[in-house]
Protein backbone atom coordinates (compact mmCIF):
# COMPACT_ATOMS: atom_id res chain seq x y z
CA UNK A 1 0.00 0.00 0.00
CA UNK A 2 3.08 2.31 0.71
CA UNK A 3 4.46 2.12 -2.81
CA UNK A 4 1.40 2.77 -4.34
CA UNK A 5 0.18 5.75 -2.30
CA UNK A 6 3.75 7.36 -2.74
CA UNK A 7 3.68 6.50 -6.59
CA UNK A 8 0.07 7.56 -6.77
CA UNK A 9 0.85 11.11 -4.56
CA UNK A 10 4.23 11.64 -7.31
CA UNK A 11 1.66 11.56 -9.94
CA UNK A 12 -0.70 13.34 -8.45
CA UNK A 13 2.14 16.31 -8.14
CA UNK A 14 3.42 15.55 -11.64
CA UNK A 15 0.28 16.76 -13.05
CA UNK A 16 0.89 20.14 -10.73
CA UNK A 17 4.70 19.98 -12.10
CA UNK A 18 3.33 19.52 -15.61
CA UNK A 19 1.31 22.95 -15.54
CA UNK A 20 3.98 24.44 -13.45
CA UNK A 21 6.66 24.23 -16.45
CA UNK A 22 4.04 24.81 -19.17
CA UNK A 23 3.27 27.71 -17.80
CA UNK A 24 6.57 28.86 -16.55
CA UNK A 25 7.81 28.46 -20.33
CA UNK A 26 5.26 30.39 -21.41
CA UNK A 27 5.35 33.84 -19.23
CA UNK A 28 6.02 34.49 -15.44
CA UNK A 29 2.55 36.48 -15.39
CA UNK A 30 0.62 33.27 -16.65
CA UNK A 31 2.37 31.08 -13.85
CA UNK A 32 1.80 33.54 -10.82
CA UNK A 33 -2.16 33.71 -11.98
CA UNK A 34 -2.50 30.17 -12.09
CA UNK A 35 -0.21 29.88 -8.52
CA UNK A 36 -2.27 32.35 -6.97
CA UNK A 37 -6.18 30.54 -8.07
CA UNK A 38 -4.32 27.57 -7.18
CA UNK A 39 -3.98 28.62 -3.33
CA UNK A 40 -7.95 28.75 -3.27
CA UNK A 41 -7.57 25.24 -4.63
CA UNK A 42 -4.96 24.35 -1.91
CA UNK A 43 -7.72 25.49 0.87
CA UNK A 44 -10.47 23.73 -0.92
CA UNK A 45 -8.61 20.50 -0.56
CA UNK A 46 -7.50 20.66 2.82
CA UNK A 47 -11.43 20.96 3.31
CA UNK A 48 -11.97 17.82 1.08
CA UNK A 49 -9.38 16.40 2.78
CA UNK A 50 -10.52 16.90 6.37
CA UNK A 51 -13.96 15.32 4.74
CA UNK A 52 -12.30 12.51 3.62
CA UNK A 53 -10.26 11.58 6.84
CA UNK A 54 -12.86 11.17 9.02
CA UNK A 55 -14.36 8.27 6.92
CA UNK A 56 -10.86 6.63 6.75
CA UNK A 57 -9.96 7.29 10.36
CA UNK A 58 -13.87 5.90 11.34
CA UNK A 59 -14.00 3.44 8.47
CA UNK A 60 -10.77 1.81 8.99
CA UNK A 61 -12.13 0.43 12.55
CA UNK A 62 -14.98 -0.53 10.85
CA UNK A 63 -13.57 -2.77 8.12
CA UNK A 64 -10.86 -3.98 11.03
CA UNK A 65 -14.33 -5.22 12.95
CA UNK A 66 -15.28 -6.75 9.15
CA UNK A 67 -18.28 -4.35 9.29
CA UNK A 68 -18.67 -2.12 5.79
CA UNK A 69 -22.39 -1.12 6.25
CA UNK A 70 -21.79 1.81 8.50
CA UNK A 71 -18.85 2.89 6.10
CA UNK A 72 -21.23 3.62 3.23
CA UNK A 73 -23.57 5.62 5.81
CA UNK A 74 -20.74 7.68 6.25
CA UNK A 75 -19.42 8.05 3.00
CA UNK A 76 -22.75 9.44 2.46
CA UNK A 77 -22.22 12.30 5.49
CA UNK A 78 -19.57 13.43 3.90
CA UNK A 79 -20.50 13.61 0.45
CA UNK A 80 -23.53 15.72 1.94
CA UNK A 81 -20.42 18.45 3.25
CA UNK A 82 -18.78 18.15 0.44
CA UNK A 83 -21.44 18.74 -2.42
CA UNK A 84 -22.48 21.67 -0.51
CA UNK A 85 -18.75 23.22 0.21
CA UNK A 86 -17.69 22.57 -3.64
CA UNK A 87 -21.18 24.79 -4.40
CA UNK A 88 -20.81 27.71 -2.00
CA UNK A 89 -17.06 28.24 -3.20
CA UNK A 90 -17.84 28.13 -6.60
CA UNK A 91 -20.80 30.76 -5.65
CA UNK A 92 -17.88 32.91 -4.08
CA UNK A 93 -15.79 32.78 -6.54
CA UNK A 94 -17.69 33.53 -9.06
CA UNK A 95 -19.20 36.86 -7.67
CA UNK A 96 -15.71 37.81 -6.47
CA UNK A 97 -13.35 36.48 -8.52
CA UNK A 98 -10.70 39.20 -9.01
CA UNK A 99 -11.24 40.14 -4.86
CA UNK A 100 -10.48 36.32 -4.72
CA UNK A 101 -6.93 36.98 -6.18
CA UNK A 102 -6.14 40.19 -4.95
CA UNK A 103 -5.69 38.45 -1.43
CA UNK A 104 -2.37 36.74 -2.82
CA UNK A 105 -1.16 39.60 -4.52
CA UNK A 106 -1.54 43.54 -5.61
CA UNK A 107 -0.30 42.78 -8.99
CA UNK A 108 -2.61 43.91 -12.16
CA UNK A 109 -1.30 41.54 -14.35
CA UNK A 110 -1.12 38.55 -12.13
CA UNK A 111 -5.18 39.22 -11.21
CA UNK A 112 -5.98 39.29 -14.96
CA UNK A 113 -4.31 36.21 -16.08
CA UNK A 114 -5.41 34.56 -12.62
CA UNK A 115 -9.11 35.78 -13.47
CA UNK A 116 -9.20 33.87 -16.58
CA UNK A 117 -7.94 30.88 -15.45
CA UNK A 118 -10.30 30.80 -12.54
CA UNK A 119 -13.01 31.45 -15.34
CA UNK A 120 -12.70 28.06 -16.11
CA UNK A 121 -11.06 26.26 -13.16
CA UNK A 122 -14.34 26.94 -11.02
CA UNK A 123 -16.27 24.68 -12.92
CA UNK A 124 -13.35 21.82 -11.77
CA UNK A 125 -14.63 21.68 -8.06
CA UNK A 126 -17.98 20.11 -8.01
CA UNK A 127 -16.15 16.78 -9.63
CA UNK A 128 -13.20 17.18 -7.41
CA UNK A 129 -15.26 16.85 -4.16
CA UNK A 130 -17.08 13.44 -5.32
CA UNK A 131 -13.83 12.05 -6.68
CA UNK A 132 -12.20 13.14 -2.96
CA UNK A 133 -14.88 11.65 -1.24
CA UNK A 134 -14.62 8.58 -3.30
CA UNK A 135 -11.43 7.74 -2.62
CA UNK A 136 -11.58 8.30 0.82
CA UNK A 137 -14.46 5.89 1.09
CA UNK A 138 -12.39 3.14 -1.05
CA UNK A 139 -9.07 3.84 0.89
CA UNK A 140 -10.83 2.94 4.16
CA UNK A 141 -10.82 -0.75 3.08
CA UNK A 142 -7.55 -0.70 1.72
CA UNK A 143 -9.04 0.07 -2.10
CA UNK A 144 -5.83 2.25 -3.09
CA UNK A 145 -4.46 1.27 -6.59
CA UNK A 146 -7.47 3.24 -8.65
CA UNK A 147 -6.11 6.36 -7.20
CA UNK A 148 -2.82 5.60 -8.75
CA UNK A 149 -4.78 4.53 -11.92
CA UNK A 150 -6.63 8.27 -11.91
CA UNK A 151 -3.65 10.02 -11.44
CA UNK A 152 -1.79 8.10 -14.37
CA UNK A 153 -5.09 9.45 -16.24
CA UNK A 154 -5.10 13.04 -15.23
CA UNK A 155 -1.42 13.45 -15.82
CA UNK A 156 -2.00 12.01 -19.63
CA UNK A 157 -4.83 14.15 -20.23
CA UNK A 158 -3.91 17.04 -18.55
CA UNK A 159 -0.33 17.05 -20.35
CA UNK A 160 -1.83 16.65 -23.56
CA UNK A 161 -4.13 19.01 -23.65
CA UNK A 162 -1.94 21.45 -22.20
CA UNK A 163 0.34 21.35 -24.86
CA UNK A 164 -1.86 21.42 -26.98
CA UNK A 165 -3.86 24.66 -26.26
CA UNK A 166 -1.54 26.60 -24.22
CA UNK A 167 1.15 26.97 -26.87
CA UNK A 168 -1.83 26.13 -29.97
CA UNK A 169 0.08 23.19 -31.66
CA UNK A 170 -1.71 20.75 -33.88
CA UNK A 171 -3.57 23.81 -35.44
CA UNK A 172 -5.41 24.28 -32.15
CA UNK A 173 -5.89 28.10 -31.09
CA UNK A 174 -3.02 29.45 -28.58
CA UNK A 175 -5.21 29.76 -25.38
CA UNK A 176 -2.11 30.56 -23.17
CA UNK A 177 -3.59 30.30 -19.50
CA UNK A 178 -7.20 28.97 -20.23
CA UNK A 179 -5.49 26.19 -21.97
CA UNK A 180 -4.46 25.16 -18.72
CA UNK A 181 -7.35 25.72 -17.19
CA UNK A 182 -9.11 23.89 -19.67
CA UNK A 183 -6.45 20.88 -18.99
CA UNK A 184 -7.55 20.89 -16.02
CA UNK A 185 -11.22 20.66 -15.96
CA UNK A 186 -11.03 17.78 -18.49
CA UNK A 187 -9.39 15.79 -16.45
CA UNK A 188 -11.39 15.98 -13.40
CA UNK A 189 -14.35 15.42 -15.65
CA UNK A 190 -12.63 12.09 -16.87
CA UNK A 191 -11.35 11.21 -13.57
CA UNK A 192 -15.35 10.94 -12.15
CA UNK A 193 -16.39 8.93 -14.86
CA UNK A 194 -13.72 6.30 -14.18
CA UNK A 195 -13.92 6.35 -10.53
CA UNK A 196 -17.48 5.64 -10.75
CA UNK A 197 -17.13 3.13 -13.68
CA UNK A 198 -14.71 1.24 -11.50
CA UNK A 199 -16.88 1.22 -8.30
CA UNK A 200 -19.63 -0.14 -10.71
CA UNK A 201 -17.09 -2.94 -11.62
CA UNK A 202 -14.29 -3.64 -9.84
CA UNK A 203 -15.08 -2.83 -6.28
CA UNK A 204 -15.83 -5.96 -3.93
CA UNK A 205 -15.83 -4.14 -0.29
CA UNK A 206 -18.47 -2.05 -0.10
CA UNK A 207 -20.69 -2.38 -3.66
CA UNK A 208 -21.70 1.52 -3.39
CA UNK A 209 -24.47 2.57 -5.14
CA UNK A 210 -26.26 5.84 -5.42
CA UNK A 211 -29.10 5.09 -2.73
CA UNK A 212 -26.46 4.48 -0.52
CA UNK A 213 -26.43 7.92 -0.59
CA UNK A 214 -29.51 8.98 0.40
CA UNK A 215 -29.30 6.99 3.83
CA UNK A 216 -28.69 9.38 6.62
CA UNK A 217 -27.75 7.84 10.28
CA UNK A 218 -27.93 10.16 13.07
CA UNK A 219 -26.23 8.20 15.60
CA UNK A 220 -22.64 8.03 12.91
CA UNK A 221 -23.73 11.38 11.66
CA UNK A 222 -22.86 12.70 15.41
CA UNK A 223 -19.87 9.73 15.47
CA UNK A 224 -18.60 11.39 12.51
CA UNK A 225 -18.82 15.02 13.62
CA UNK A 226 -17.14 14.62 16.94
CA UNK A 227 -14.52 13.44 14.94
CA UNK A 228 -14.18 15.50 11.75
CA UNK A 229 -14.75 18.44 13.25
CA UNK A 230 -11.15 19.02 14.98
CA UNK A 231 -9.65 17.54 11.46
CA UNK A 232 -11.80 20.14 9.56
CA UNK A 233 -10.23 22.72 12.16
CA UNK A 234 -6.54 21.49 11.90
CA UNK A 235 -6.88 21.50 7.80
CA UNK A 236 -8.18 24.53 7.16
CA UNK A 237 -6.28 26.35 9.55
CA UNK A 238 -3.48 24.16 7.69
CA UNK A 239 -4.88 25.65 4.18
CA UNK A 240 -5.62 29.16 5.07
CA UNK A 241 -2.16 28.78 6.68
CA UNK A 242 -0.58 28.45 3.37
CA UNK A 243 -2.88 30.47 1.72
CA UNK A 244 -1.49 33.03 4.18
CA UNK A 245 2.10 32.68 3.49
CA UNK A 246 1.89 33.12 -0.01
CA UNK A 247 -0.21 36.44 0.29
CA UNK A 248 2.75 37.52 2.65
CA UNK A 249 5.17 36.39 0.15
CA UNK A 250 3.18 37.86 -2.83
CA UNK A 251 2.75 41.14 -1.09
CA UNK A 252 6.49 41.29 -0.74
CA UNK A 253 7.20 41.43 -3.65
CA UNK A 254 5.61 40.34 -7.20
CA UNK A 255 8.93 38.08 -8.12
CA UNK A 256 8.32 36.01 -4.90
CA UNK A 257 4.64 34.74 -6.39
CA UNK A 258 6.36 32.73 -9.40
CA UNK A 259 9.48 31.76 -7.00
CA UNK A 260 7.11 30.09 -4.62
CA UNK A 261 5.10 28.52 -6.66
CA UNK A 262 8.24 26.98 -8.62
CA UNK A 263 9.64 25.96 -5.34
CA UNK A 264 6.43 24.46 -3.33
CA UNK A 265 5.77 22.68 -6.11
CA UNK A 266 9.13 21.06 -6.02
CA UNK A 267 8.93 20.76 -2.61
CA UNK A 268 5.30 18.88 -2.60
CA UNK A 269 6.53 16.77 -5.49
CA UNK A 270 9.65 15.40 -3.27
CA UNK A 271 7.05 15.52 0.00
CA UNK A 272 5.09 12.72 -1.85
CA UNK A 273 6.98 9.93 0.04
CA UNK A 274 6.03 11.39 3.59
CA UNK A 275 2.56 11.67 2.25
CA UNK A 276 2.00 7.85 0.80
CA UNK A 277 3.67 6.71 4.28
CA UNK A 278 0.77 9.02 6.31
CA UNK A 279 -1.28 7.05 4.45
CA UNK A 280 -0.53 3.75 4.14
CA UNK A 281 0.08 4.32 8.52
CA UNK A 282 -3.57 6.10 9.16
CA UNK A 283 -5.06 2.87 7.63
CA UNK A 284 -2.46 0.04 9.34
CA UNK A 285 -3.31 1.97 12.74
CA UNK A 286 -7.41 2.19 12.29
CA UNK A 287 -7.36 -1.28 11.25
CA UNK A 288 -5.12 -2.58 13.71
CA UNK A 289 -7.33 -0.29 16.70
CA UNK A 290 -10.55 -2.15 15.36
CA UNK A 291 -9.08 -5.35 15.54
CA UNK A 292 -7.81 -4.69 19.27
CA UNK A 293 -4.33 -5.52 18.72
CA UNK A 294 -2.45 -3.42 20.94
CA UNK A 295 0.92 -4.57 20.92
CA UNK A 296 0.96 -5.13 17.11
CA UNK A 297 -0.24 -1.26 16.95
CA UNK A 298 2.97 -0.36 19.16
CA UNK A 299 5.52 -2.37 17.16
CA UNK A 300 3.87 -0.51 13.67
CA UNK A 301 4.67 2.72 15.30
CA UNK A 302 8.10 2.43 16.29
CA UNK A 303 8.93 0.95 13.07
CA UNK A 304 6.91 3.54 10.83
CA UNK A 305 8.70 6.29 12.97
CA UNK A 306 12.35 4.96 11.56
CA UNK A 307 11.24 4.69 7.78
CA UNK A 308 9.58 8.78 7.95
CA UNK A 309 12.99 9.50 9.53
CA UNK A 310 14.82 7.81 6.09
CA UNK A 311 12.02 8.92 3.82
CA UNK A 312 12.87 12.42 5.06
CA UNK A 313 16.63 11.96 4.41
CA UNK A 314 15.95 10.80 0.82
CA UNK A 315 13.97 13.56 0.24
CA UNK A 316 16.15 16.16 1.06
CA UNK A 317 18.89 14.87 -0.83
CA UNK A 318 16.89 14.74 -3.79
CA UNK A 319 15.23 18.02 -3.68
CA UNK A 320 18.76 19.75 -3.31
CA UNK A 321 19.64 17.54 -6.24
CA UNK A 322 16.75 18.14 -8.69
CA UNK A 323 16.39 22.08 -8.05
CA UNK A 324 19.04 23.28 -11.00
CA UNK A 325 18.23 21.07 -14.00
CA UNK A 326 14.24 21.94 -13.24
CA UNK A 327 15.01 25.16 -12.70
CA UNK A 328 16.81 25.46 -16.14
CA UNK A 329 13.48 24.44 -17.45
CA UNK A 330 11.58 28.00 -16.64
CA UNK A 331 11.59 30.84 -18.87
CA UNK A 332 11.92 33.27 -15.81
CA UNK A 333 13.69 36.25 -14.77
CA UNK A 334 17.32 35.38 -13.58
CA UNK A 335 16.26 37.33 -10.19
CA UNK A 336 13.04 35.05 -10.12
CA UNK A 337 15.32 31.69 -10.56
CA UNK A 338 17.87 33.16 -7.78
CA UNK A 339 15.05 33.65 -5.38
CA UNK A 340 13.46 30.27 -6.33
CA UNK A 341 16.84 28.65 -5.91
CA UNK A 342 16.78 30.23 -2.13
CA UNK A 343 13.62 28.66 -1.57
CA UNK A 344 14.69 25.13 -2.53
CA UNK A 345 17.77 25.32 -0.71
CA UNK A 346 15.96 26.03 2.66
CA UNK A 347 13.11 23.46 1.79
CA UNK A 348 15.34 20.47 0.62
CA UNK A 349 16.56 20.88 4.99
CA UNK A 350 12.38 21.67 6.15
CA UNK A 351 11.39 18.16 4.05
CA UNK A 352 14.13 15.99 6.21
CA UNK A 353 12.06 17.36 9.75
CA UNK A 354 8.60 17.72 7.78
CA UNK A 355 9.02 14.25 7.02
CA UNK A 356 8.91 12.76 10.00
CA UNK A 357 6.53 15.13 12.00
CA UNK A 358 4.03 15.29 9.21
CA UNK A 359 3.45 11.25 8.98
CA UNK A 360 3.79 10.82 12.50
CA UNK A 361 0.90 13.16 13.45
CA UNK A 362 -1.16 12.68 10.86
CA UNK A 363 -0.38 8.86 9.95
CA UNK A 364 -0.24 7.50 13.32
CA UNK A 365 -1.55 10.12 16.17
CA UNK A 366 -4.38 11.36 14.15
CA UNK A 367 -5.42 7.98 12.61
CA UNK A 368 -5.67 6.69 16.37
CA UNK A 369 -8.55 8.76 17.20
CA UNK A 370 -6.22 11.88 18.69
CA UNK A 371 -7.86 14.39 16.56
CA UNK A 372 -7.63 16.89 19.40
CA UNK A 373 -4.21 16.87 20.07
CA UNK A 374 -3.34 17.75 16.59
CA UNK A 375 -5.71 20.84 16.19
CA UNK A 376 -4.04 22.34 19.18
CA UNK A 377 -0.76 21.19 17.79
CA UNK A 378 -1.36 22.92 14.74
CA UNK A 379 -3.16 26.03 16.19
CA UNK A 380 -0.47 27.20 18.41
CA UNK A 381 2.61 26.34 16.22
CA UNK A 382 1.58 27.77 12.94
CA UNK A 383 -1.14 30.53 14.46
CA UNK A 384 0.58 31.59 17.49
CA UNK A 385 4.73 31.12 16.58
CA UNK A 386 4.90 30.71 12.63
CA UNK A 387 2.55 33.18 11.12
CA UNK A 388 3.04 36.39 13.81
CA UNK A 389 6.71 36.07 13.49
CA UNK A 390 6.34 35.66 9.82
CA UNK A 391 4.28 38.87 9.58
CA UNK A 392 6.87 40.83 11.33
CA UNK A 393 9.69 39.94 9.59
CA UNK A 394 7.86 40.98 6.23
CA UNK A 395 6.27 43.89 6.85
CA UNK A 396 7.78 45.51 10.50
CA UNK A 397 11.54 44.17 10.01
CA UNK A 398 11.28 44.50 6.33
CA UNK A 399 13.50 40.99 5.49
CA UNK A 400 14.68 39.17 2.73
CA UNK A 401 11.92 36.82 1.21
CA UNK A 402 14.13 33.97 1.68
CA UNK A 403 13.95 34.46 5.59
CA UNK A 404 10.70 34.84 5.82
CA UNK A 405 10.06 31.48 3.94
CA UNK A 406 12.83 30.06 6.81
CA UNK A 407 10.03 31.75 9.65
CA UNK A 408 7.14 30.42 7.55
CA UNK A 409 8.03 26.65 7.37
CA UNK A 410 9.40 27.07 11.38
CA UNK A 411 6.61 24.89 12.13
CA UNK A 412 7.82 21.65 10.34
CA UNK A 413 11.01 21.37 12.24
CA UNK A 414 8.87 22.69 15.92
CA UNK A 415 5.86 19.71 15.40
CA UNK A 416 8.53 17.20 15.29
CA UNK A 417 9.52 17.08 19.31
CA UNK A 418 5.53 17.06 20.49
CA UNK A 419 4.93 14.55 17.63
CA UNK A 420 7.60 12.06 19.35
CA UNK A 421 6.43 12.57 22.73
CA UNK A 422 3.36 12.49 21.87
CA UNK A 423 3.57 8.84 19.67
CA UNK A 424 6.43 7.50 22.45
CA UNK A 425 5.23 8.29 25.74
CA UNK A 426 1.63 9.92 25.28
CA UNK A 427 -1.79 8.03 24.97
CA UNK A 428 -3.11 8.56 21.34
CA UNK A 429 -5.06 5.23 20.29
CA UNK A 430 -9.01 5.09 21.28
CA UNK A 431 -11.46 2.75 19.90
CA UNK A 432 -14.37 4.76 17.94
CA UNK A 433 -16.81 2.62 16.44
CA UNK A 434 -19.76 1.22 17.71
CA UNK A 435 -20.45 -2.51 19.26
Amino acid sequence: MFFVLVLQNVITLSVNLADNLMLGAYSESALSGAAAVNQIQFVYQMILLAFGEGIVVLGTQYFGKGNTDPIKKVSSIAMRFGLFTAVLLFVLVSVFPAQAISIFTNDAAIITSGSEYLRVVRFTYLFFAVTQILLATLRSTGVVKIALGLSILSLIVNCCINYTLIYGRFGAPELGITGAAVGTLTARILEVLALLLFIRKKDRNLHLAIRDYTVFDRSLFKDYIRLMAPLLFVNSMWGFNNAFQNAILGHMTARAIAANSVASTLFLLVKSGAQGAAGAASFFVGKTIGEGDMDKLKSYAKTMQIMFVFIGICAGILLFLIRIPILSVYNLEPETKALANQFLLILSVIVVTMSYQMPTNSGIIKAGGATKYCMVLDLVSIWCITLPLSFLLAFVFHASPALVVCMLNFDQVFKGIPAFIKVNYGTWAYKLTRD
